[in-house]
C-alpha cells in the first residue's frame, strides 16, 4: 500500500479474557465490515420539540457524498467491493475477502475459543490511509466476540415464593405506575432492539388471549443476517424478545411493533440500532434496548459512533429507552472498581434502573432500590468514566466516580420501574409460562409510556432528558429512597441507583404537556 497511514482513533481492542487462540482465519473467507463516516455538517442542539424529518436529516447532516466517493476509491483499490451506502446512517458497507480486507485496514485478526464458541478476533489498532483521516471514523466487522448481554432474569419456577412477593401482568405495573387512562399508543411504533432469540406468535396469541388484548402488530426486520429465530429454551435471549414485546405491546397494545434482530457484536449492535433511527419505512417514534455491556468492554469508537447514533435520534424526535444493568454498581466486572453499562451511559439516552415493587389494586405500597444481592442480581446505576456530565444533570447532585479517577461523568440512571424477577411480569416465552425481571423489563415498560405520551401530547417527546431534569417535572416521579445497588445508594432526589425514582404517568404527562415546544419538519 503505497501512501502514508494513520492510526484510526479509538480502534484499540485486546483478546478478551478467558479467550484461548487457535490459528489464522480463513484467508479467503468473506466479511462484511461497517464503515462510519463523518457528518456533513455539525449537528445542532435543537430546543425540546423541534425536529427534523429524516429526509432533511440525511440531507444536511448524513455523510456528504464527496466522502463516501473517496471511501470508495480507497475501496476499490484495495480489492474491495461497496455493498451499501446510507446517507443518513452515514454508513458503507464494504465486502471482501479476510486477506483484502485485513490488508486495506492493517487489522491483526485471530480465531479464537471463548465459552466454548470460536469467534473471529481482532486485536490491536486499526489504520487508515492518511487522505481518509477524519472522514472515517469508525470501522465494525472484523471482530465477532459477543458484545453485550440481555438485563433479564428469569424467576426459577422451581423456587416457592416468598412472603409479600408478588408478580403482575405488565398492565397491572402500569396501573400502579398511574399511566395515562384511556391511551392505547395508537398511531406510535415501537422499535425493539435484539441481539439473538426470537419470538413464537403462538406465545404471543396465548398471552394477549390471557389479558383480552389484540395481538399487536410485530414486525420482524433482519439486519446483518438477524432473524426472528427462537431457540426453544426459555432461559436464552427468547425470554428477552418475549419479554420486551409482551410488556410493550400488552400496555400501549395499539402501537405497531417493530423488532429489529441482528448479530451479537459491535458492528451488528450498531447497525441495528441506525436502521432502527433512520427506518423510514416503519418511522419510529421510541426505541427500547434492553442489552448492554460494561464501558471497559468497548472501544472508544465504538461509544462515539453509538452515541452519535443517539444524537440522530435525538434530533428526529426518536426517544431512546435503554436498561441499566443487572448486577448492580460493578456491572459485573470483579475488578474492584464500579462500572456502568453502555449504551445506557450514553448521555443521549433514557437509562432505566430497576427497583422492587409491592402493590395492589392500582396501590403502591412499597418499592425500593432492585437488589436481590451477589446471586440474585441488583439495578446497575453509577458514574461514566468515559462521558462527562451532561448540562441537563449540572444540577441534580450527582456524585464524582466512587473510583481513582473521580471522574466527573454522566449519572446512571435517569429513571427507573419494577425490575425485581420477585416482584417480575407475567410472560409466556416457548410455550411456558414465566415471571421475569431485570432492568431488561424496564426499558420496554417506559417504551410503551412514552408512546402512551406521544399520543397523548399529540407530537413525539423526543429526547426527554433535558426535561425530566427540569423542577417543573417532579410531579412526574416516586421518589425511591431505600436501598443500594452496591457502592450507591438511594436517597432524596435523583440517585445512582434508580435516578428520579418510578413513573407518575398522569404527572409526567402533565409536565411534558406544559413544558413541550411544538415540533417542526
Amino acid at each position: 500500500m503505497a501512501g502514508n497511514r494513520v492510526e484510526l482513533k479509538g480502534s484499540h481492542r485486546d483478546i478478551p479474557p478467558g479467550a484461548r487462540p487457535t490459528g489464522p482465519p480463513d484467508a479467503q473467507q468473506q466479511i462484511r465490515v461497517t464503515v462510519v463516516l463523518r457528518r456533513r455538517a455539525p449537528l445542532p442542539e435543537l430546543p425540546p420539540g423541534d425536529y427534523v424529518s429524516r429526509e432533511e436529516f440525511a440531507r444536511r447532516y448524513g455523510a456528504d457524498p464527496a466522502d463516501v466517493e473517496k471511501v470508495k476509491q480507497f475501496a476499490e483499490g484495495e480489492g474491495l467491493r461497496v455493498a451499501d451506502v446510507h446517507l443518513g446512517r452515514r454508513s458503507v458497507t464494504l465486502v471482501g475477502t479476510v486477506a483484502r480486507m485485513t490488508r486495506a485496514f492493517e487489522a491483526d485478526l485471530q480465531l479464537a475459543r471463548l465459552n466454548n464458541q470460536e469467534y473471529r478476533i481482532r486485536t490491536g489498532t486499526l489504520t487508515l490511509p492518511a487522505e481518509l483521516d477524519g472522514i472515517i471514523e469508525g470501522v465494525f466487522g472484523f471482530d465477532t466476540r459477543p458484545q453485550a448481554r440481555a438485563h433479564f432474569r428469569r424467576l426459577p419456577s422451581i423456587r416457592p415464593r416468598a412472603e409479600g412477593e408478588v408478580s403482575y401482568a405488565p398492565p397491572a405495573v402500569a396501573q400502579l405506575y398511574q399511566f395515562p387512562g384511556g391511551a392505547t399508543g395508537a398511531g406510535q411504533t415501537i422499535g425493539i432492539i435484539e441481539l439473538g432469540g426470537g419470538y413464537n406468535i403462538s406465545d404471543l396469541a396465548t398471552f394477549f388471549s390471557a389479558l383480552n388484548i389484540a395481538v399487536p402488530g410485530v414486525t420482524s426486520v433482519s439486519v446483518d443476517g438477524g432473524a426472528n429465530a427462537p431457540s426453544g429454551d426459555p432461559n436464552s435471549a427468547d425470554g428477552e424478545v418475549a419479554l420486551d414485546i409482551e410488556v410493550a405491546g400488552s400496555i400501549a397494545p395499539a402501537a405497531s411493533i417493530v423488532v429489529y434482530f441482528t448479530t451479537n457484536t459491535s458492528q451488528g449492535f450498531l447497525d441495528a440500532i441506525t436502521t432502527a433511527i433512520h427506518d423510514q419505512s416503519h418511522a419510529v417514534s421510541v426505541i427500547s434496548i434492553s442489552w448492554g455491556g460494561p464501558e471497559s468492554t468497548w472501544t472508544s469508537q465504538a461509544m462515539q459512533s453509538y452515541d452519535q447514533a443517539f444524537q440522530d435520534a435525538a434530533a428526529l424526535g426518536v426517544t431512546i429507552c435503554v436498561a441499566a444493568g443487572d448486577n448492580g454498581s460493578s456491572d459485573g466486572v470483579n475488578d474492584g472498581s464500579a462500572h456502568v453499562d453502555f449504551p445506557a451511559s450514553s448521555p443521549n439516552v433514557l437509562a432505566c434502573g430497576g427497583t422492587s415493587l409491592q402493590g395492589s389494586n392500582g396501590t403502591i405500597s412499597n418499592e425500593v432500590v432492585w437488589n436481590d444481592g451477589a446471586s440474585g442480581g441488583a439495578t446497575g446505576g453509577g458514574v461514566s468514566e468515559n462521558f462527562p456530565l451532561p448540562s441537563y444533570q449540572t444540577g441534580a447532585g450527582v456524585p464524582v466516580s466512587i473510583n481513582s479517577t473521580h471522574f466527573q461523568g454522566r449519572g446512571v440512571p435517569d429513571v427507573s420501574g419494577d425490575a425485581d424477577p420477585d416482584t417480575g411480569y407475567d410472560i409466556t416465552v416457548d410455550g411456558q409460562s414465566s415471571v421475569v425481571g431485570g432492568t431488561s423489563a424496564v426499558a420496554p415498560l417506559w417504551a410503551a409510556l412514552i408512546a402512551l405520551l406521544n399520543q397523548q401530547l399529540g407530537k413525539p417527546a423526543g429526547f426527554l432528558n433535558p426535561q425530566i431534569y427540569a423542577a417543573s417535572a417532579r410531579t412526574g416521579f416516586r421518589d425511591i429512597t431505600s436501598g443500594n445497588n452496591g457502592a450507591y445508594s438511594a436517597g432524596p432526589g435523583w440517585d445512582a441507583c434508580t435516578g428520579w425514582g418510578s413513573p407518575v404517568g398522569a404527572g409526567l404527562l402533565s409536565a411534558l404537556g406544559s413544558t413541550s415546544a411544538s415540533p417542526s419538519t
